[in-house]
């Protein structure tokens, strides 16, 4: 009786042991399943962007707007340089589906012409970051470059509006507290011309209206912004550039339309260029939009 029992109690603990194998071999074998993403720990992977590829830029222009902002291109009397003119020059690429720009350039009797089209398929290889979020950083970046000066509505309040002291009104002198500024808050009879004499100018007629200044654009693509920058250099004739730049989910499109007129014309008309300028870009949104 004792033997059996003895016996017994060995194949309980062989049991115990082959069991404690057994449960060994299941907690290793869950490590694969792990990797592969069992437990749901493993992050997304960010989408990729709205847009495979891009336009062919030399034809974002057809022969209709590329005269209204290439005046000079109906002055050409050569059929073969007209046409030329037309086509536009690509710029150099090694992947029209991920970038691909047009140059166009005319010279007339009356100044020189310009039209730069770009497009830029942006593509993040973060699969933490989506294509459209690389593309966000990189206008932000455009944007941040361009330094655009501050919103017009406040830059106004502070050309010359502020109230003036009121005069004194017995006197004649000086009110007290005056930082002489030139009569402009003293009697009428201290300056006997009528004319100011050191008081600060009414902004002038020449000065760019607010509401073309450059300025972020509200109703192009997802964001938008319009440069306006006026050049003279060493030269007499002032060149006029309007940048547009705009984003549409991982695209970003820019438009550079400059001007510069003879020697002895006026500055380039900045309300007539911006028009050119917004009207292009709208097409070119709606056509990656359609």
């Amino acid at each position: 009786m004792q033997r059996k029992a003895y016996v017994s109690g060995a194949a309980v603990l062989l049991a115990a042991v082959l069991a404690g194998c057994t449960g060994g071999s299941g907690v290793g074998g869950s490590a694969p399943d792990s990797k592969g993403g069992g437990t749901g720990t493993t992050a997304p992977v960010a989408q990729p962007g709205k847009y495979r590829t891009l336009p062919e830029a030399c034809a974002a222009a057809d022969r209709d707007t590329l005269d209204e902002l290439l005046p000079g291109i109906q002055e050409t009397t050569d059929e073969t340089q007209q046409e030329k003119a037309y086509e536009g020059e690509a710029t150099l690429t090694y992947d029209t589906d991920r970038r691909d720009g047009c140059d166009w350039k005319v010279t007339s009797a009356t100044g020189t012409d310009h039209l730069f089209v770009d497009f830029e398929r942006v593509v993040s290889y973060d699969n933490t970051v989506s294509d459209e979020g690389k593309a966000e950083d990189l206008y932000a970046a455009r944007l941040t470059a361009a330094d655009l000066p501050e919103p017009a509505a406040s830059a106004s309040g502070e050309a010359g509006t502020s109230p003036s002291p009121s005069p004194t009104p017995s006197s004649g002198g000086p009110a007290e507290g005056d930082d002489g500024d030139g009569g402009k808050s003293g009697n009428p009879s201290d300056n006997p011309s009528g004319a100011p004499s050191d008081a600060p100018s009414a902004p002038s007629a020449s000065q760019t209206p607010a509401e073309l200044q450059s300025r972020v654009l509200d109703d192009l693509g997802d964001e938008a912004f319009l440069d306006d920058k006026l050049n003279t250099g060493s030269s007499t004739a002032r060149q006029r550039t309007v940048t547009v730049v705009f984003r549409t989910s991982n695209v970003i499109v820019t438009i550079e339309y400059a001007e510069q007129p003879t020697a002895s014309a006026d500055a380039p008309d900045s309300k007539e260029m911006q028009d050119r300028a917004q009207k292009l870009a709208q097409q070119l949104a709606s056509r990656l939009n359609g």
